[in-house]
């Protein structure tokens, strides 16, 4: 059984996913979360009871909301397990990829102690390797623009990898792998109407798809 002031790890996932998909700016209906998660809309209507049951949610209309309960339990999830990729890429090496996978357990397990042993040891960050905000750290929102946006010619610097991509199989391995990262830099030298686009970063020319560069963020 849980402990006391802690819930099922499946409560845990559809609060985060809730959490997520209205970080991302999207409509949180009980189709996306399944689509999200994985699982069956029926499986989805079933937990959807559950928590509001359990004063987690509110479903009205369609569309899902947190209650403050249940935004209390979701950021305490996530920043777990953004915390748990940080030190899992920062101090252990793993990629991307693997850390996101990894993350996903470690979220359940973390107590309150390695909780606050890993964001002092990995000097208290603001943001997950993505860029996506670590909720209870001091992150401030920078001024920024989907890469999409772009003019040809324009120079800019990756600030944030959205949630919705990292859920997109085989995207983050390609991003690490292509330098498309918070923090460099480079400059969009074509784009399609398609809103397909070429960069320049590191020293290489890598196409983005139309997908991704619509939501990837970037400061120009």
């Amino acid at each position: 059984m849980p402990a006391l002031g802690e819930h099922h790890p499946a409560f845990e996932e559809y609060c985060e996913c809730i959490f997520e998909l209205k970080e991302d700016d999207l409509d949180v209906i009980q189709a996306r979360i399944a689509d999200r998660l994985k699982v069956s809309r029926p499986a989805v209507s079933e937990m959807i009871r559950r928590l509001e049951a359990e004063q987690l949610i509110t479903n009205e209309a369609g569309t899902i909301t947190l209650t403050a309960k249940g935004l209390v339990l979701a950021q305490r999830v996530v920043r777990r397990h953004r915390l748990a990729e940080r030190f899992l890429t920062d101090m252990l090496g793993l990629s991307w990829a693997d850390a996101h996978h990894e993350a996903g357990k470690w979220e359940h397990v973390i107590s309150d102690a390695v909780e606050k042993a890993i964001d002092r040891v990995l000097g208290s960050p603001t943001t997950c390797p993505h860029g996506n905000p670590i909720p209870g750290s001091t992150y401030l929102a920078p001024e920024s623009t989907p890469l999409s946006s772009l003019v040809v010619g324009q120079r800019f610097t990756v600030n944030r990898i959205p949630e919705e991509l990292e859920f997109t199989p085989g995207l983050l391995h390609f991003l690490e792998e292509s330098s498309i990262q918070p923090g460099r830099s480079g400059v969009l030298t074509a784009a399609s109407p398609d809103g397909t686009v070429t960069v320049e970063i590191e020293g290489r020319h890598v196409g983005v798809g139309a997908f991704a560069s619509a939501r990837i963020l970037v400061m120009a």
